[in-house]
């Protein structure tokens, strides 16, 4: 292969490279794939839970598919969205690692956007000692159609935006690990937040549903708890 030729091909490849990442180069179509992460929803739901409008969710969402970062299905009138495997869930959660350890802004901003708080954490390995054990209730404070998609094995549902007013249903002397979307979602800081001015024993779980995913950790799906 001459010279020339190849050096056309190969910037043809890197140039097919970049187009993944230039579909991740948005910071609202980063939330979008961390929305999906937790499971499949319509445009519509992934346009209020990103606080967009119709237009550009579908704007966005159809930037990711080209890419082929998400697929789609059709029920009707609607379209449903999911991530394209769990490659591009590892991709996601990469990313923010790598960006976590090599761009200085980033923890300024996680600290900003989660608050500076110093609640104890377990690791997974932790909270599945104790759940055997039996000494915590484990506590998702995720919307309830995520917790539907799929939650840790035998963890309670109470969306954080429910839980001052249905604290009553979580035991007074038993410790409770909090967890939500992933090590960024901030739903789990304002749950231990809650409970812990509401006297109960709170911690968070060190990450979330995304990461024990990806840990191929046991996942149940289906009724609320």
């Amino acid at each position: 292969m001459a010279g020339s030729t190849r050096a056309g091909t190969k910037a043809r490849l890197y140039d097919a490279f970049a187009a993944s990442g230039k579909a991740l180069a948005s910071g609202k179509r980063l939330e979008l794939l961390d929305l999906l992460a937790q499971g499949e929803r319509t445009v519509d739901a992934l346009a209020k839970a990103a606080g967009l409008n119709l237009t550009t969710a579908s704007a966005h969402l159809q930037t990711l598919k080209q890419a082929g970062f998400v697929a789609t299905r059709r029920e009707g009138v609607r379209i449903h969205y999911r991530l394209a495997g769990e490659d591009v869930a590892q991709l996601f959660a990469l990313l923010r690692k790598v960006a976590e350890a090599h761009q200085a802004a980033v923890p300024a901003a996680r600290d900003a956007y989660l608050g500076d708080d110093d609640a104890a954490e377990v690791t997974q390995e932790e909270l599945r000692a104790r759940v055997a054990a039996g000494d915590v209730v484990v506590l998702d404070v995720r919307p309830a159609e995520e917790y539907q998609a799929g939650h840790i094995p035998g963890a309670m549902s109470i969306p954080v935006d429910e839980l001052a007013h249905r604290i009553d249903e979580l035991p007074e002397k038993t410790e409770i690990v909090v967890y939500c979307r992933g090590e960024y979602c901030v739903l789990a800081y304002d749950a231990v937040r809650l409970l812990t001015d509401r006297g109960r024993r709170a911690i968070r779980l060190n990450d979330g549903m995304l990461e024990w995913r990806l840990a191929e950790l046991p996942v149940d799906a289906g009724d609320l708890a």
